[in-house]
């Protein structure tokens, strides 16, 4: 036939056979192959229900079958002796399957295949020598079809209401374990995108390679939370930002969204364009933050954060700048000798309190000196669940990071940045109990090599 494809002509042909057009209803075939077990070796819990049906009714065969347009697949079959699953299945027409689709979700219950005006003549009777035939739907969650759960025995006989009952709650049990799977599989890939949603969200939020600043050493890192019991990622609220505002001046913040997931996400994004749209006027620190806390409450925002933005330009002997904090904790100054000193005065949280009450607090860091600007996953790292109550209070805390910052003198940046993250997953062996990010500044020391 000039243009039908060979599926076209076979479709043709069963229909010729009066087969039912339910078998052909597409979204019961899509039903089908969402199913997966087309063409997969055999289970034992398939195995183990047929087995059941075939010993409580004295049947001696029973099948699990998945049925789409051209063939019955028997994802179980008891009784039968087959090893290679291209054995496993028969052609549609061939078997009884098609009769109970057409009943559209009722069973079909035939006591005496050859003498049944349904069955009578059927082409499976004498080759598959089936006596009595009874089957119960499988049904998809949509209510689709897919195949049957049915026993065969070779002479006729009379189902009793106690074969019945148990045929149809084992086939009950069967669309169960498919549901289950194919729901435990839609969760599965969710989870997966979900994953790959959170690390795009973070990636947007965090630049991956601070840019180049000329004459300055600049490293930056995120880590993640760890999740007790959970594979999965969920998306911090934890951001920084490193951009040219004017000039020669350079804007730099750090902030943490209470809370995570994607309202926390939408926070840092608002927050983090904000500050770069406020910055381009060179504007003080304080003066920054205090417009993005009127934003958010002018706006409603659904979580409060916290904040250090700074403001600062190369010189020649190093950076001069000045930073505000937004109930953030203070930026850490290392000086060339080893010597520690905070910066910044505590600030009000951002989007709470209106006014606000911010104050500039001005910074110089000189050749060998290095900025720090850190969130409290830094400052809060606790130990893991489970640890044991020796470790359960065991909290590495300001006295621990400024100690740790102190034993990296004379490292660049990125080294300093290394041993940060290394001492805190050394100290509660590899869990993250909040999101942490770092971030430093560093004029080099051309004394040093």
């Amino acid at each position: 036939m000039p243009g039908v494809s060979v599926r076209e002509h076979e479709r043709e042909r069963d229909r010729a056979a009066n087969l039912p057009e339910q078998l052909w209803d597409q979204a019961r075939l899509a039903a089908v192959e969402a199913t997966g077990l087309l063409d997969t070796e055999p289970e034992r819990v398939f195995e183990d229900l047929a087995g059941l049906a075939a010993r409580v009714t004295v049947s001696g065969r029973a099948f699990v079958t998945l049925v789409d347009d051209r063939r019955s697949f028997w994802k179980a079959c008891v009784g039968v002796d087959t090893v290679e699953i291209a054995d496993r299945q028969n052609p549609v027409q061939d078997s009884f399957c098609y009769l109970l689709i057409g009943l559209g979700g009722a069973p079909l219950i035939v006591e005496d295949a050859v003498n049944d005006p349904r069955t009578s003549g059927h082409t499976s009777v004498g080759p598959m020598n089936i006596g009595a035939w009874a089957g119960f739907p499988l049904l998809a969650p949509g209510g689709e079809v897919l195949g049957s759960f049915c026993v065969i025995d070779d002479r006729p006989r009379t189902w009793s209401p106690a074969d019945l009952i148990t045929l149809e709650t084992l086939a009950r049990a069967v669309s169960a374990e498919i549901e289950l799977r194919q729901s435990l599989a839609a969760a599965q890939k969710a989870l997966a995108l979900s994953v790959d949603l959170a690390h795009s969200l973070q990636q947007g939020l965090l630049p991956p390679v601070p840019p180049r600043i000329p004459g300055i050493d600049v490293a930056a890192s995120y880590t993640p939370a760890s999740r007790a019991g959970r594979s999965d990622i969920e998306v911090g609220g934890d951001f920084y930002d490193l951009f040219r505002t004017r000039g020669t001046s350079w804007g730099l913040v750090m902030g943490d969204v209470c809370g995570k997931g994607v309202q926390a996400a939408q926070v840092s994004s608002m927050a983090r364009y904000t500050i770069r749209a406020l910055a381009t006027d060179n504007r003080a620190p304080a003066d920054v933050l205090d417009h993005l806390n009127t934003v958010m409450i002018t706006q409603g925002s659904p979580r409060f954060l916290t904040a250090v933005y700074a403001r600062f330009r190369p010189t020649p002997g190093g950076i001069a700048g000045s930073l505000a904090l937004g109930g953030h904790p203070p930026a850490l100054i290392r000086r060339a000798d080893g010597s520690i000193r905070p910066v910044g005065t505590p600030g009000t949280l951002l989007g709470v309190f209106a006014p606000s009450h911010l104050t500039d607090a001005r910074f110089r860091l000189t050749p060998g000196d290095l900025l720090l600007l850190y969130t409290d996953g830094a400052t809060e790292a606790r130990a893991r669940p489970g640890a044991g109550e020796r470790r359960k209070n065991d909290v590495f805390d300001d006295s621990d990071l400024v100690r740790t910052l102190a034993a990296t003198t004379g490292m660049d940046a990125a080294d300093t940045v290394d041993y940060i993250n290394h001492t805190l997953a050394a100290r509660h062996e590899g869990w993250c109990s909040d999101d942490t990010a770092l971030l430093a500044l560093r004029v080099p020391n051309p004394h040093r090599t």
